[in-house]
C-alpha cells in the first residue's frame, strides 16, 4: 500500500510538471495575449486534473479498509493455523518438555515418571483429549529445545524471571514453590543465621539454570561462591559429602534430605527464602496456545484441583514409598 501511495505520488508530480508553470503560461500571466475563452479553457484544465486527483485520493481511502481487514484477516489465519495448540489437535498428542527435579517429576521404582508436573501434564492432555509424550530435558538446555520445537510446552516447575521472559511467554502461574535451605552440619553447623554464610570461602551449589537459587545467594550472601551442577540430586550429594556448605531447592526437597541423612544435613531455618511463581513455558508469538494455557490453570485453579496435587506432592511423603530415594 505504501508503494501505491508512492508511485501515485510521482505520477502527480510529473503530470503537474507538465503543464504550463504559473510564471509562465498561468491564464493570469498570459492575460494580455489569450482572449476570456482561452483563458477560462485553461482554467477548466487545471480545475480537471484537480478533480481527477480528488476522485483518486477519495477512491484510494475507500478500498484502504477493505484493504487492511484482508490483511489481519490473512495475518490471524497464519497465527492460528502456526499454534501448538492446532498442531496438538492435528497430532494428536501434547508433547511436554520438563526434567527430573523430586517432587516435581521423578522416576517411581518402575522407571515411571511420576510427580507434580507429571500429574498436571498428563490432566491437561485428558482435557485436551488426546495423548500425552514427555521429552526429558537437561534443564540448561530446556528453554531452546523449546524454541527449537522439540516439544510444544514446559511443564517443568519453571519459575518467571524478566530475563526468561524475554525469550519465551509464561502463562498464567500454576504454582508457588518456597525456597529451602539444607546444610552441611560439620562445615556450617556452628555458623549463625544467616549472617555465617556470608564468608568468601563459604560455597553454595545450585542446580544449573535454577535462577532463585543463585539470585537468592547474590542477594543474602553476596561473599559466598557459588557452583552449579546439571542434576539436583548431584548438588544435594555435594552438600552430603562435605563438598559445600549449603545448596538452596524447592520444598520438599530441603525437608526430604535431611531426613534421609540425618548425621550429615540440617536446616538452618524452616522458612522459605524465596517465593517462586511457576508457569508454562510456550514459544513467543503464540496467542492461541497462552489463552488456552492460561485458561485452564484459570479453571484449575479455582476447583481446587492444582491446590490437592500441589498439597500431596509438596506438603506430605505419602508418595516417598513409590521411589528409591528422594
Amino acid at each position: 500500500m505504501t508503494s501505491f501511495l508512492l508511485s501515485f505520488r510521482n505520477w502527480r508530480k510529473r503530470f503537474y510538471s507538465r503543464l504550463p508553470g504559473e510564471s509562465s503560461l498561468s491564464p493570469d500571466s498570459l492575460s494580455g495575449f489569450l482572449t476570456t475563452g482561452q483563458q477560462l479553457f485553461l482554467k477548466r484544465g487545471r480545475m480537471k486534473v484537480i478533480k481527477t486527483s480528488l476522485t483518486l485520493l477519495l477512491g484510494l481511502l475507500l478500498i484502504l479498509p477493505a484493504y487492511t481487514g484482508a490483511l489481519a484477516g490473512e495475518t490471524q489465519q497464519q497465527l492460528t493455523s502456526e499454534s501448538a495448540i492446532e498442531t496438538i489437535k492435528k497430532r494428536g498428542k501434547l508433547m511436554v518438555g520438563m526434567s527430573t527435579f523430586v517432587p516435581w517429576a521423578m522416576r517411581n521404582k518402575q522407571g515411571e515418571l511420576i510427580g507434580f508436573e507429571i500429574d498436571v501434564a498428563k490432566k491437561v492432555a485428558e482435557d485436551m483429549s488426546v495423548d500425552i509424550e514427555f521429552v526429558p530435558t537437561q534443564w540448561s538446555g530446556i528453554i531452546p529445545a523449546l524454541i527449537a520445537g522439540k516439544f510444544d510446552v514446559i511443564i517443568g516447575g519453571m519459575s518467571v524471571t524478566p530475563q526468561r521472559n524475554l525469550t519465551i511467554s509464561f502463562t498464567a502461574p500454576y504454582a508457588h514453590s518456597g525456597l529451602g535451605i539444607a546444610a552441611n552440619k560439620k562445615l556450617a553447623g556452628d555458623f549463625a543465621w544467616p549472617e555465617g554464610f556470608n564468608r568468601s570461602d563459604v560455597i553454595f551449589v545450585c542446580r544449573r539454570g535454577v535462577t532463585p537459587c543463585t539470585d537468592a545467594v547474590a542477594k543474602i550472601w553476596p561473599k559466598a561462591k557459588v557452583r552449579q551442577f546439571d542434576d539436583d540430586t548431584m548438588a544435594f550429594q555435594e552438600v552430603v559429602n562435605g563438598n559445600a556448605h549449603a545448596t538452596l531447592s524447592s520444598h520438599p526437597k530441603p525437608v526430604s534430605f535431611t531426613y534421609r541423612y540425618p548425621d550429615a544435613l540440617y536446616m538452618p531455618t524452616t522458612e522459605n527464602l524465596s517465593r517462586g511463581d511457576e508457569a508454562f513455558g510456550i514459544r513467543k508469538g503464540d496467542p492461541d496456545a497462552l489463552n488456552f494455557f492460561s485458561n485452564w490453570i484459570m479453571i484449575n485453579t479455582s476447583n481446587g484441583w492444582l491446590e490437592k496435587r500441589h498439597h500431596y506432592w509438596f506438603k506430605t511423603m505419602d508418595w516417598a514409598d513409590q521411589v528409591d530415594q528422594q
